[in-house]
């Protein structure tokens, strides 16, 4: 699974792991997706969103 928000589109950012002697390596953020059930156009279905999208409410909830 890709780790990018189907709600806003956010994906993974690089940078650099400096360590105390300066060495830089490679490294990635991933953002926090989770697989939500949602409604979409009035059917159920299983969106990958991010939790500042789920936090903001930009994802309506399934109800059981």
């Amino acid at each position: 699974m890709a780790s990018t928000c189907d709600i806003c589109g956010k994906v993974p950012e690089f940078g650099n792991s400096v360590s105390h002697s300066h060495l830089k390596t490679k490294r990635r953020w991933n953002p926090n997706i989770q697989r939500v059930r949602t409604v979409v156009n009035g059917t159920p279905k299983k969106v990958n969103a991010c939790v500042t999208c789920i936090k903001s409410n930009r994802v309506t909830k399934r109800k059981f």
